[in-house]
């Protein structure tokens, strides 16, 4: 049975759209709240669950709640910047574009709304035949260029007879905006309609450039206030625009409004305890895809080895083996599936039936390389040469540094024309920001990261350390 166990996790995957979101999802009071029209904003660093929670919602619809994913994932983002109205003044100026892509998302869910009435779903059919789940960006291109007929009537969308050339007077986006918002109130009913933003961080490029800043960082603010328009416009009925975003790419947003966002925003987090209770679902159903969840230790000893972990000098130090894998990772589940997935993978090529303590101390090379790539995807957009930057730790091989250190190495580097010139504050925040370094408090000899917690700052005057996690990869020994 532990063998079979083994398989599964073996062929666990780290994206949640490849994975069946029945049997994996782990449910929390975050989907509730989406549900429920409470929280609107989702998020989170990459890998704490974003998208696990925007597939699972995504796979609700029933004949009272009706779903769509809007992915961005290789979205041309050009077509929504040329989308500007003139009417409002930066940040605001995609507002309107925003509640347009909503809004005709709606036309396209009330065709499958069977209360609807039937002649309105065959004219909205008409108008809105896309498929957005493997067509968006063609559909918004589409939407975009759209011509309105004239003889638009209350009880319907009206098109001329040749469906692929919209024919009528040019509405501005505005207009139809103003025309859908009241088209669809009247064909609401009782029943919930959840349009959900996922993967905006696909334009997170070269964000370290003035103007890319700016464009994105304001489209992406317009976007939390159009949720924020629809929900208001639609106070008495089920519309609930949801938002993933990464904390990060969040943080870079600015606006008067910024802090009245919160009510309406759920942060994923996770902590020690948390962690484990994820793991003993994910175990039990690795198990069995139908059991209900056991405990965090029966099913972790049905998985390892007992025993700890030897490291250190000689291996003069040991401990447990949730906590070894614990310090190599950054809170999230995404690490501890990859770690547990590496292990089961070397258990079963040993031909053993369960995980032993040196087959976790060796998966840790493997690891620590997915942990860089990781890091590296996720910073790029801000620094695009950070893979030259990671490699300074190597050249420097200390766990723990002074920041003159790197000062001086990145500075002779800079120099040498090996790594564009940015000011090294910078890019130290950033790695910080990322985790890749934390700080070691004076008094205690304490390291402190912020994926630990989240208000921590940088503080210069203090030593950094590097993550535990990246020691192999940067061979840091």
């Amino acid at each position: 049975m532990t063998k079979v166990l083994l398989e599964e996790i073996s062929e666990w995957k780290l994206e949640a759209k490849l994975e069946s979101s029945r049997r994996y999802f782990y449910h929390t009071r975050v989907v509730d709240r989406l549900t429920n029209g409470k929280r609107s904003y989702v998020i989170g660093r990459k890998g704490t669950g974003k998208t696990a929670v925007c597939e699972h919602i995504s796979n609700l619809e029933n004949d009272i709640v009706f779903t769509q994913k809007l992915s961005f994932k290789n979205f041309p983002f050009n077509v929504l910047y040329e989308q500007v109205d003139k009417g409002f003044t930066a940040p605001n100026q995609y507002i309107t574009i925003w509640k347009y892509l909503i809004y005709t998302t709606i036309c396209k869910m009330l065709v499958r709304n069977k209360k609807v009435d039937t002649e309105s779903r065959i004219e909205l059919n008409k108008v809105f035949n896309e498929d957005l789940s493997t067509a968006f960006p063609k559909a918004v291109t589409k939407w975009t260029a759209l011509k309105f007929d004239m003889q638009i009537l209350g009880n319907g969308v009206g098109v001329g007879a040749d469906r692929d050339v919209f024919e009528g007077v040019d509405m501005p986006i505005s207009d139809r905006v103003s025309f859908l918002e009241n088209y669809i109130k009247g064909k609401l009913g009782g029943e919930s309609y959840l349009v959900m933003f996922d993967e905006l961080d696909e334009d997170y490029k070269n964000i370290i450039e003035a103007e890319n800043h700016k464009k994105y960082t304001q489209l992406l603010t317009s976007l939390f206030k159009a949720v924020q328009d629809v929900r208001a416009f639609f106070k008495s009925r089920k519309v609930y625009p949801i938002v993933f975003l990464r904390d990060d790419i969040y943080s870079l947003l600015e606006d008067p409004d910024k802090n009245k966002w919160s009510d309406y925003m759920v942060e994923l987090e996770w902590n020690k305890d948390s962690l484990k209770n994820l793991l003993a679902f994910r175990l039990s159903r690795a198990q069995n895809p139908d059991s209900s969840t056991k405990s965090f230790a029966l099913m972790w000893g049905s998985v390892f080895e007992g025993g700890e972990v030897r490291y250190g000098d000689r291996g003069n130090k040991s401990m447990p083996i949730f906590d070894y894998i614990t310090r190599s990772t950054q809170n999230r589940p995404r690490d501890y599936i990859q770690y547990l997935q590496l292990c089961a993978n070397q258990a079963l090529e040993k031909g053993k039936v369960k995980i032993n303590p040196s087959i976790v101390k060796g998966e840790s090379y493997a690891f620590s390389n997915y942990l860089r790539s990781e890091m590296e995807d996720e910073i790029h957009g801000a620094i695009p040469e950070i893979k030259l930057i990671l490699n300074l730790f190597t050249k420097l091989r200390k766990q723990t540094l002074s920041i003159a250190e790197f000062k001086e190495l990145y500075e002779s580097e800079v120099a040498s024309g090996n790594i564009p010139k940015r000011d090294y504050q910078f890019i130290l925040e950033m790695l910080f920001m990322f985790s890749v370094i934390g700080n070691v408090a004076k008094q205690e000899n304490h390291h402190i990261f912020r994926y630990q917690n989240k208000q921590s700052r940088l503080n210069m005057s203090e030593r950094i350390c590097v993550h535990r996690g990246l020691y192999r990869a940067l061979q840091i020994f």
